[in-house]
């Protein structure tokens, strides 16, 4: 449950209004779920995307830090994020204010020219070399479900979230990545293989999904045994969380995850 912007500290907004200038409209985003406020906000200096988390009582809690992970990261990847325009801390708050997209969210359904555009921002920010300020490692989110998560490991820079939400597309076709509320580092094919519930989710079989991730070097370079590795341990982690937590979206999420999983590992054709 997001917060109101009458939420947020008079101190707070002030400081906000420091980088904005005086804000006319306050637009909630329809969706994402790093951050207690997400909207946009009109001012006299245009449109800018904010992004606002509270702290817990004695330390930053999870929203805060995955929006501190967001602006180390902006620097060193607005060939592919909206540019970070400013940050303002006060009363317990930490705010971020982005440019504002004016872009859609993706289509990665079969047959999709989105697919196309896709292709060529994985092959780009696979590419990219990881900055130093990229600190969380992707290999720790199956530490509790599995003895060795080595093969997960490595110094690639992953998004580490490619949904379409995340993935918008201006009306000129040029793709923004939004969100790196999990930008990690580690083996670059990892990339691919959390892309692959969304995919299905988009209409993709199993099959049509293992065909179309097929193009990326990292993936096929990988070792199959962590990739049946990866896939095993992913959906057993989205099954722990869908006991605990009863979005339908988790639900969802899981058993994407496990329909992959039982492709991966033969279980089903």
């Amino acid at each position: 449950m997001r917060s109101d912007w009458t939420d947020l500290p008079e101190q707070l907004r002030h400081q906000i209004e420091a980088g904005t200038g005086p804000i006319t409209r306050v637009v909630p985003a329809p969706a994402g779920n790093h951050a207690d406020i997400a909207a946009m906000v009109r001012t006299a200096k245009g449109r800018m995307f904010v992004k606002a988390a509270r702290k817990s009582a004695d330390r930053d809690g999870p929203e805060v830090m995955s929006l501190r992970r967001e602006a180390a990261v902006n620097p060193h990847v607005t060939e592919f994020a909206p540019r970070l325009l400013w940050q303002a801390e006060a009363g317990g708050w930490l705010a971020l204010g982005f440019e504002h997209v004016d872009g859609r969210p993706a289509d990665f359904s079969p047959g999709s020219s989105d697919l196309e555009i896709l292709a060529k921002t994985v092959h780009a920010l696979q590419a990219t070399p990881c900055p130093d300020v990229v600190r969380m490692r992707v290999e720790r989110r199956w530490s509790s479900v599995a003895e060795d998560v080595s093969p997960m490991a490595g110094n690639a820079l992953l998004h580490a979230d490619l949904n379409e939400d995340n993935f918008l597309i201006t009306s000129g076709g040029r793709a923004h990545l939004v969100d790196w509320a999990f930008v990690s580092r580690g083996a670059a094919w990892v990339e691919l293989g959390l892309l692959i519930p969304w995919l299905l989710k988009a209409g993709h079989t199993p099959a049509g999904a293992a065909d179309w991730i097929a193009q990326f070097p990292s993936w096929g370079d990988a070792e199959p045994a962590d990739i049946d590795l990866f896939s095993e341990v992913f959906a057993e982690k989205w099954r722990i969380s869908a006991r605990s937590n009863t979005a339908e979206w988790v639900a969802l999420h899981a058993r994407l995850a496990r329909r992959w999983a039982d492709y991966r590992l033969g279980r089903k054709p």
